[in-house]
């Protein structure tokens, strides 16, 4: 006789082991997708980088063999450390080369409808199981997720410039992120040696929140003459004990990500406290860009660079 030793009560489910990610791809060979590359390949991981231009990819290496020789003369890694993760890393210009990993993390450009059209180019390449991500610094997670064929798989891995320096990465949940995704890529970065910090799925998530509109003020106060770009930038340099002043900060960053996020504050939030700043939207226009144009507030063709205002 079979007795119910339960009666009443149904099994608890079993819980759901996170997915072990053993390959990476990477979509954007520029200055994020090489650094994800780079501490990706160093903690044993192999990487196949992706980029629509074959000339990004030959630049990428060349920067990741110049970045980790660095860390080898600082001795941060031996030289048989570097030797092994460029091994790691193979690149090409077809989707079809994800068809084995496990995540596909996208490091494109700061444009929601660009990251719309590389998911849907991508996803087909793509096992059932594999993960997604975005590095995107202000883009809704959610809605990102939403316009791929798998939501669940979906979240936010947003690293910090320059990514083998920076510490921390932000992980941002999508309203319908699975539990199982979301511990897989806390364990990933624990893999990477970084500290996550998990943000809800807000425009422009934390630093960006917190950080870009200091720099959209910093170009208001040049906008309307209150200071010059050297006195803002000294006065928050010795005034603030930033490392870097504001105005250089947003050439670093790159002034066109910048105005990308404030717009995506402005119009998610709704508050005229994050309009851009009509100077900032002008040097974007010019293609003052910053450090990657050689012209953004300073001019990077003369050394030390020299304001340009």
């Amino acid at each position: 006789m079979n007795v119910d030793v339960n009666p009443g009560f149904e099994s608890a489910p079993m819980a759901v082991l996170p997915p072990d990610i053993a390959h990476i791809g990477i979509v954007g060979a520029g200055q994020m997708g090489s650094g994800i590359a780079h501490v990706c390949a160093l903690a044993g991981l192999p990487v196949t980088l992706i980029d629509v231009k074959p000339d990004a990819l030959t630049k990428a290496l060349s920067i990741i063999d110049r970045n980790m020789g660095r860390q080898v003369n600082r001795s941060v890694i031996t030289g048989e450390d570097r030797d092994a993760a460029l091994a790691r890393i193979v690149t090409s210009t077809d989707y079809a080369a994800f068809a084995d990993v496990d995540l596909v993390l996208e490091a494109a450009t700061e444009k929601e409808d660009v990251k719309r059209a590389i998911f849907k180019a991508l996803t087909p390449s793509l096992k059932s199981s594999c993960l997604l991500a975005s590095n995107t610094s202000s883009i809704s997670i959610t809605r990102l997720g939403a316009s791929t064929d798998r939501a669940e798989k979906f979240i936010g891995m947003h690293f910090m410039n320059p990514v083998p320096v920076m510490k921390l990465v932000e992980v941002i949940r999508g309203i319908a992120t699975d539990e199982p995704t979301f511990q897989a890529i806390q364990n990933l970065a624990r893999k990477l040696n970084k500290t996550t910090a998990v943000s809800e799925d807000f425009p422009a998530f934390i630093v960006n929140r917190i950080l870009v509109p200091m720099i959209n003020e910093a170009v208001y106060a040049l906008y309307e003459g209150v200071g010059s770009v050297s006195a803002i930038d000294t006065s928050m340099r010795l005034g603030a004990n930033h490392p870097m002043g504001p105005l250089e900060l947003g050439d670093f960053i790159g002034l066109d990500t910048c105005l990308s996020i404030m717009q995506v504050l402005y119009e998610g939030l709704s508050d005229s406290k994050y309009r851009p700043c009509p100077l900032l939207v002008k040097y974007v226009e010019a293609g003052w860009l910053g450090r990657k144009s050689g012209r953004g507030f300073y001019d990077y063709t003369q050394s030390p660079p020299r304001p340009t205002r």
